[in-house]
């Protein structure tokens, strides 16, 4: 795959940046908040080693993909909170973009995904996140985006009416897909038009 530089990626206090090991401490800090704690216990469990894993195996936020793993190549973003903003955290999430139109990708994983820190949350920055991104999926040829979310995500689900994104329909996650080994069920299927 061939990887485009997307530029900066700023929208007010909202930056994404390629994951890179300087920030361990401070997206670790973000998952081990008291609220991320209270509200999110699997991004609260993120460890050291997890992401040192993700960065060996994303360099700059470049995903090769992994057919065994159910992984589309695709871009890693970090959702950084520029420090003159006075953040809560130093990092508000991630998000990522896969570039794949595969049948996968379409009915179960999408082509966007995100998830904000408990800290962060209230200020659309998944959102805000998806609308830095739209150039890039453009530069690689896609015409149409596809986000996922878990029926009982309100916000996420919230998030998608905000884009703009028409519900397709709700699908029953296979027995062999990796989100359903998580313990997930069904996934809302919104389709965004570039």
């Amino acid at each position: 795959m061939h990887w485009f530089d997307p530029g900066p990626l700023i929208d007010r206090d909202l930056q994404l940046i390629a994951p890179d090991a300087r920030w361990i401490d401070d997206v670790l800090a973000a998952c081990h908040h008291p609220l991320t704690l209270r509200d999110d216990p699997r991004q609260a469990g993120m460890t050291r080693q997890q992401l040192v894993d993700f960065l060996r195996a994303a360099p700059a936020g470049h995903d090769p993909g992994d057919s065994a793993a159910q992984r589309a190549p695709g871009y890693a973003f970090w959702m950084r909170l520029r420090p003159e903003y006075s953040p809560p955290v130093k990092f508000a999430g991630g998000c990522s973009l896969r570039i794949s139109e595969a049948r996968d990708v379409q009915l179960y994983f999408g082509n966007v995904g995100y998830h904000v820190y408990p800290p962060a949350r209230g200020h659309h920055y998944s959102e805000r996140a998806v609308r830095l991104l739209l150039p890039l999926a453009r530069a690689h040829g896609l015409q149409q985006l596809w986000i996922t979310v878990n029926p009982d995500n309100w916000a996420s689900r919230r998030t998608c009416e905000r884009l703009n994104c028409q519900l397709i329909d709700i699908v029953d996650l296979p027995e062999t897909n990796a989100m359903y080994q998580r313990g997930e069920r069904q996934k809302c299927r919104y389709l965004l038009p570039l």
